[in-house]
């Protein structure tokens, strides 16, 4: 059965000068409301034990119960069980790859189109989206396709950084790489600079944290964006 569909999208989950999740702890503590058992993703990273370590001792600063997905022998059921989901960052090509493999694609979609609230940060927000295309991520691995959740109808590109005027580098800056996407797809992309996450819910898409976001869409000039602006006409929300 449907429920309230309940979406954090968090560029980075480290802001420079505060440790982990401090900058986010308010927006995740609203999003999580009455939730307590959170079922963590630590895929991204090849160090699954010392990275879920890391996120059981953050949540449970914050007074939530937490599990690591890469301990379950039935993913179908730990999601089941899960009150809310949160998937780390990290390599975006190696979660993805792992989401496939162990059969947690499904079980998550069900699970958070059902009502439980899903927080995702850098490659966890990544996999959010229609498809993993506008990582910046290196492919160290190849997963079976580069479909993703399908939570939102938007690509998600995290950790974005503005051209530097004064750079010499002679590289495709972030802006250009998501142009040449848009060449060949349509779907829109959301540059987050670091500081900044969304909430979505059916039919909403808020902008919050620091530093803005620019929107980037087939055939039309970037749009630059600022906290607590509301962005579904442009980029599209959850159903």
């Amino acid at each position: 059965m449907a429920g309230d569909v309940r979406i954090l999208l968090i560029s980075n989950s480290t802001l420079y000068g505060r440790g982990y999740l401090d900058h986010a702890e308010e927006e995740i503590r609203d999003l999580l409301g009455n939730a307590r058992r959170i079922l963590f993703f630590p895929f991204a990273l090849h160090d699954r034990e010392s990275y879920a370590a890391k996120a059981i001792a953050r949540f449970s600063e914050m007074g939530y119960e937490m599990s690591s997905a890469h301990t379950v022998k039935d993913p179908e059921g730990a999601v089941g069980e899960a009150d809310a989901i949160f998937i780390g960052g990290g390599n975006t090509f190696r979660l993805l790859k792992a989401l496939q493999d162990l059969g947690f694609i499904e079980p998550i979609r069900r699970r958070i189109r059902g009502g439980a609230p899903y927080i995702g940060s850098s490659a966890g927000s990544n996999v959010a989206g229609a498809t993993i295309k506008t990582t910046k991520d290196m492919p160290i691995v190849q997963p079976r396709s580069f479909e993703a959740l399908g939570l939102v109808p938007f690509q998600i590109s995290p950790h974005f950084q503005d051209p530097d005027p004064d750079s010499t580098h002679m590289g495709e800056t972030q802006e250009e790489r998501i142009v040449q996407f848009l060449e060949e797809n349509e779907t829109p992309v959301l540059g987050m600079r670091e500081g900044a996450w969304v909430r979505a819910t059916k039919g909403s898409v808020i902008l919050g944290g620091t530093r803005g976001a620019r929107i980037f869409r087939r055939g039309r000039s970037p749009l630059e964006k600022t906290t607590g602006d509301e962005l579904s006409s442009l980029i599209g929300a959850p159903e």
